[in-house]
């Protein structure tokens, strides 16, 4: 189905950026040695000759603060888009209509290739939300994949609190699985649509180099890795530790513990995971269900200075005189992941530079730094706060993730994140993830009830109607984890 167009461009901004050079009479074929969390090596092969992992280093632009973001050219011609990358949701999504905080937008009326089959589509968050129709056209990455192919695309007609000030994305790829994709799981996902066409393995890898630099600290954009097909060694050092993903919707895995500096929160596993734990590269802060949060407040406090409720809360800033860190007050952040041997587990660790974000001076003199951990109603989310120091391997084929070392988490010669491992999981549940409610069961249990409250309408009549609240089968997603407004703020 791909039409293959020759090699893929490269923006002036990566040739800038670029750290490697490759001598054109070297033999670049992507057939690249893996590191594994066991004792073997692992291959990541393109046969097909489709992709070169080296042209696709430096295909991100972006900061945890605005939002990691790869530039692609939709439809015939081709119209280039910046787009929001995101491990948190499922649809293709790009504003196909002017917006007062977006540059320029996909003109479909301008795509000889463009078709639609009249389906509308919206999405609703809980403070933001976005309506369309379901589109397909021709997409092409210049830093991916060598080729044209066909996707299913969300034009996105009207949308409220969506696009916010100051970023630089004109549209969202979702990179999760088709459980989340909405109206419904038959849309394919964009990555399971390259997959097919292309016939490239079932993998991709994540380098985000933001290193907790907010939006507003820096003017040139700290950018990343998107490696599309398998996983670029020369972007990490040291072992790819894995860990299985539990559930294919979001990116699920199981926490077994938390540490704060070399305090144990000592909570059981299960709080931790509480309705869930995920990995999104579209959250910006590292999320804790309330009380897991309370717990780790409480921790760093215990070995840090006093700062006012409103610094954990997010409200307010902390603020040193120029010259001046904080990162000596402050602890380091442990996550104990469970391994893919289900009785051993490893161990991500980042300093404080990564969850104290530095994020806009006063008059010059001072320099104000935010909290990058949040409390959360609905699960733990990994975001790009611990994101930016490791480069994440999301292994769909054999459905585990992984994590190593990012070359780029390094601040004045010292490594912002750390990896240990392996530990025995002997002393926790053989379960820390039961009790999750997914989607699925969440629409069963709201037709159930529409049809309680449906009975109960016909037998009382002319009496007062109970409110019947439900969840809005038309796409509404409640999970906060994957909200726009949280990967901005």
């Amino acid at each position: 189905i791909g039409v293959f167009n020759g090699g893929a461009a490269v923006s002036t901004m990566a040739k800038l950026k670029r750290r490697y050079n490759v001598s054109s009479a070297v033999d670049v074929t992507p057939l690249r040695r893996v590191a594994s969390d066991g004792s073997g090596l692992s291959l990541a092969s393109d046969p097909s000759g489709i992709v070169n992992f080296l042209d696709m280093v430096n295909n991100l632009e972006g900061d945890s603060g605005r939002g990691y973001y790869i530039e692609m050219s939709i439809g015939t011609p081709g119209q280039k888009l910046n787009i929001l990358v995101d491990t948190g949701s499922s649809n293709f999504a790009v504003a196909a209509a002017p917006h007062p905080y977006i540059t320029h937008y996909f003109n479909t009326a301008l795509s000889s290739t463009y078709r639609s089959p009249g389906r509308t589509v919206a999405v609703k968050y809980t403070q933001g939300n976005w309506e369309g129709e379901l589109g397909i056209d021709r997409v092409s990455i210049p830093q991916g994949p060598n080729g044209t192919f066909i996707i299913n695309i969300a034009v996105i007609l009207s949308s409220e609190g969506f696009f916010l000030p100051g970023v630089n994305w004109q549209g969202i790829l979702g990179l999760a699985y088709p459980m989340l994709a909405r109206p419904d799981s038959s849309v394919e996902p964009f990555f399971n649509s390259m997959v097919r066409q292309f016939g490239i393995p079932d993998i991709f890898s994540l380098q985000m180099c933001g290193a907790g630099l907010s939006a507003s600290n820096t003017a040139d954009p700290a950018g990343g890795s998107l490696i599309m097909g398998g996983i670029e060694p020369t972007l990490y050092r040291g072992s790819i530790w894995y860990t299985p993903i539990i559930e294919e919707w979001y990116y699920q895995v199981e926490v077994l513990r938390l540490e704060v500096g070399d305090q144990n929160l000592d909570l059981d596993c299960r709080e931790y995971n509480m309705d869930k734990a995920i990995v999104d590269s579209g959250t910006t802060l590292l999320r804790l269900p309330f009380k897991v949060f309370n717990a780790v407040v409480e921790a760093i406090t215990r070995s840090s200075l006093e700062f006012s409720s409103g610094f954990w809360d997010g409200t307010k800033l902390a603020c040193w005189m120029k010259g001046e860190t904080p990162w000596r007050f402050f602890p380091k952040l442990s996550i104990y992941l469970r391994a893919t041997n289900s009785s051993q587990s490893f161990r991500i660790t980042i300093l404080p530079q990564l969850y104290i974000q530095q994020i806009k001076d006063v008059d010059g003199s001072l320099d104000c730094y935010r909290f990058g951990v949040s409390s959360s109603a609905n699960g733990l989310v990994i975001g790009a706060t611990v994101m930016e120091g490791f480069y994440v391997v999301f292994d769909r084929a054999q459905k585990r993730l992984g994590f190593a070392l990012s070359n780029c988490a390094v601040s004045g010669g010292v490594a912002l994140s750390e990896i240990a491992g392996s530990f025995s999981a002997a002393d926790v549940a053989a379960n820390c993830s039961g009790g999750t409610l997914k989607e699925p069961l969440l629409w069963v249990i709201s037709y159930t009830l529409m049809a309680i409250c449906a009975v109960i309408l016909i037998i009382l009549l002319l009496l007062l109607v109970l409110p019947c609240r439900r969840r809005d089968h038309s796409g509404e997603i409640t999970d906060e984890s994957s909200l726009v407004r949280h990967r901005i703020k």
